[in-house]
């Protein structure tokens, strides 16, 4: 859990306190497919098709979700799980160059590596420098081949990901496709932040 790099406020972020009731099909769907991962880990763990991506609209979710795997998989069945959020991450890392080498490693060699907002936009354009689509294709590229889990949030959909770089992409689908949920729609009816708005 102390390497994990989940914050305090993450480590309360459950499959039980996700709320389901009265939310649309897609939400729903998203909450089975999490679950069902999680319960389905040990046996897909060695497979090709052994990691998740959500993708789709912000406050819909996903990071909760994701984040109920990871604190699921490290109390329940003793996997690691490294946390790298997209953004602040490769902000930290641009910071300090000493620490590239190290954290690089630790998302490359980690049971688990959950990749929170991967391209995250920023005024409708998706964050990513050809630096940072090098040092994340190194890492996936690594996981891919050797059958290492990642769980992935994204705000993008696979194909606005290929544009960005399609060697990528193409290896993040081939992972994630049996556990690959978007969420897409009425922003009002979907992110729960906005709810109560009209």
């Amino acid at each position: 859990m102390r390497s994990s790099e989940i914050t305090d406020e993450f480590k309360k972020l459950g499959f039980k306190n996700f709320r389901i009731e009265g939310k649309p099909e897609l939400i729903q769907g998203a909450y089975e497919c999490a679950y069902n991962y999680f319960q389905s880990f040990r046996d897909i763990r060695e497979q090709r098709q052994n990691s998740i991506a959500l993708l789709g609209q912000p406050g819909t979710g996903k990071t909760h979700l994701l984040t109920a795997i990871a604190n699921n998989l490290m109390h329940k069945k003793h996997v690691g799980v490294q946390y790298f959020p997209y953004v602040e991450g490769f902000n930290d890392l641009k910071d300090d160059f000493d620490k590239l080498e190290e954290k690089m490693g630790r998302m490359k060699e980690a049971d688990v590596l959950f990749i929170d907002d991967l391209f995250k936009p920023a005024r409708g354009k998706a964050r990513a420098t050809d630096w940072q689509v090098e040092q994340a294709y190194a890492v996936i590229n690594h996981r891919y081949l050797n059958h290492k889990p990642i769980m992935i949030s994204s705000e993008l959909q696979i194909d606005q990901m290929v544009e960005i770089d399609e060697a990528l992409a193409t290896r993040i689908y081939e992972m994630c496709k049996d556990y690959l949920v978007l969420i897409q729609g009425d922003k009002f009816q979907l992110n729960h932040r906005l709810e109560g708005m009209t």
